[in-house]
């Protein structure tokens, strides 16, 4: 049974595409090759040459990628991903998105809520940052919320693992909770954060993931806080930092996007790709 029924005998044409659908449904869950051959009616031999089939298509369009697994409990894996050029022309879109002077708000902040909180556009972030932490094998991926969230989330679709958001405000229905106090890069006010704590075991390999960074205060919190679970961070993702300060309290970490301010007088905001997605060496993994 697959999906409610069994299908027999179907083309190659149909097989390929029910295929495609049900790892991309499933990203980072290995799938054993019994499944797809009991549920299309085929042999497991004609179930590899369909997945070489997908793997190459994906592959040559930076879609992603697909890992076969030997032994008895092994199977096929699917790591959604982009491309650095189809990274780059998503960067591109997004700084024309961003660089619209109506969004500028007083303080040196731009308005991004309909950005971040685009299914269709994180999705595609998401897979963007799924590509580079992946080889790193991460357990979890842990934000703040609220704004975070949706890139935070999709990115742990697209890594097959778990989103765990720390709390401006610890709720009694969490259980007991590890807090901390820190100074916000941005508004140089000291905030807190709480994390349950049976929402991390100890020692689990993290991926940080927030929307905006000023100076790095709410990801170095987060970094304090998780030496609290004796967590190892195994990569921090951004998608706007600002230009200025150049130095973060953070280091090691991924941007998408460079805010690097606005010309009042000439009502230009400027937004430019982060420096790894045009070739110079700059901030990132």
């Amino acid at each position: 049974m697959f999906g409610g029924e069994m299908v027999k005998h179907w083309r190659r044409q149909e097989r390929l595409v029910y295929i495609t659908q049900y790892l991309i449904q499933h990203p980072g869950e290995t799938i054993n090759l019994n499944t797809f051959a009991a549920a299309l009616g085929v042999a497991k031999s004609s179930i590899s040459e369909d997945l070489a089939l997908v793997k190459s298509a994906l592959g040559r369009k930076g879609l992603g990628w697909v890992e076969t697994e030997l032994g008895a409990a092994g199977g096929v894996c699917y790591w959604p991903g982009r491309g650095l050029e189809e990274a780059r022309a998503l960067a591109w879109e997004l700084c024309e998105k961003a660089a619209d002077i109506r969004r500028f708000i007083p303080g040196g902040f731009l308005y991004l809520t309909d950005i971040v909180f685009s299914p269709q556009l994180m999705a595609q972030v998401g897979e963007i940052f799924a590509a580079r932490f992946q080889p790193r094998r991460p357990d979890y991926v842990v934000t703040v919320e609220t704004k975070g969230i949706p890139l935070a989330l999709m990115t742990a679709r697209s890594l097959g693992i778990p989103l765990v958001t720390a709390r401006r405000e610890h709720k009694v229905t969490e259980g007991s909770a590890v807090s901390m106090s820190y100074v916000s890069g941005s508004s140089q006010r000291l905030q807190t954060m709480s994390l349950a704590r049976r929402a991390l075991p100890a020692g689990a390999k993290v991926v940080l993931m927030d929307d905006f960074m000023k100076a790095g205060g709410t990801a170095r919190g987060l970094q304090e806080l998780l030496g609290e679970f004796k967590a190892q961070i195994v990569g921090i993702g951004v998608l706007m930092e600002m230009a200025e300060p150049p130095q973060k309290l953070v280091q090691d970490y991924l941007s998408l996007l460079v805010f690097e301010g606005v010309d009042e007088k000439r009502r230009e905001v400027r937004v430019r790709p982060s420096d790894w997605l045009v070739g110079e060496k700059g901030g990132g993994s």
